[in-house]
């Protein structure tokens, strides 16, 4: 009986232990598996983002690539704001010499009948036109009034760079007996006052450099052309 209950004892012991030594491997293996889930969860989750290459960056720096680039984007924008800037701040008044100023006759006889004044920088440095042309028809010594249907904010300047074009028409109005009729036209640009400078005579182009009038207005000028159909 006692050898019995000493075999008995062994083996309870033995099984304990082999139950010890299957427990402390199970948990070696679940410790294992269960890092190694991380480890791939975590890959997986870095390969979601870095897919295209972008959500990892964007991830990683917080949005600091976007910001980086709006930063950039506005510091190019300001730039190109202040080149503008400058560029219009160092242009002069146009003086005239360095323009060369057109019209032609548009719509004779027709509704819309007017001159289109075309005025070209010829020179080499970029230079300003402002409100509109003061304009004198063939031999009246009276300078023409400004549009009353003109659009507003004439008195803004309007910077021609070399090459560059700045346009104004002469709207006529043709009615009754007693008009008007000339081949010529002089003008002058107004300085950010609105004074008059000198007057110089206009090419006249076209066909029917003829025109008449009983009224004539003028418009501001402008980057585009007035009444282009």
């Amino acid at each position: 009986m006692r050898t019995s209950r000493i075999r008995t004892a062994a083996l309870a012991a033995v099984t304990a232990a082999l139950a010890l030594g299957l427990t402390a491997c199970g948990g070696a293996d679940g410790d294992s598996k269960a890092s190694g889930d991380n480890a791939a969860g975590t890959a997986q989750s870095q390969s979601a983002f870095n897919g295209d290459g972008k959500g990892g960056a964007e991830q990683a720096n917080g949005g600091g690539d976007t910001k980086a680039d709006t930063r950039s984007a506005t510091a190019s924008g300001g730039t190109e704001e202040v080149a503008s800037k400058d560029t219009a701040a160092a242009a002069q008044q146009c003086r005239g010499d360095e323009l060369l100023v057109t019209a032609v006759h548009r719509f004779a006889g027709q509704q819309g009948d007017h001159l289109l004044i075309t005025a070209s920088n010829e020179g080499t440095t970029p230079c300003w036109v402002t409100s509109y042309p003061a304009v004198k028809l063939g031999d009246d010594d009276t300078a023409l009034p400004h549009s009353k249907k003109d659009n507003p904010g004439g008195d803004q300047r309007i910077t021609l760079q070399p090459g560059g074009t700045a346009y104004s028409a002469v709207n006529l109005f043709d009615y009754g007996s007693e008009n008007q009729t000339a081949r010529s036209l002089a003008i002058a640009l107004r300085g950010a006052d609105g004074q008059e400078n000198p007057y110089y005579s206009v090419v006249m182009k076209g066909e029917k450099q003829q025109f008449s009038w009983t009224e004539a207005d003028v418009l501001n000028w402008n980057t585009g052309k007035p009444y282009d159909f």
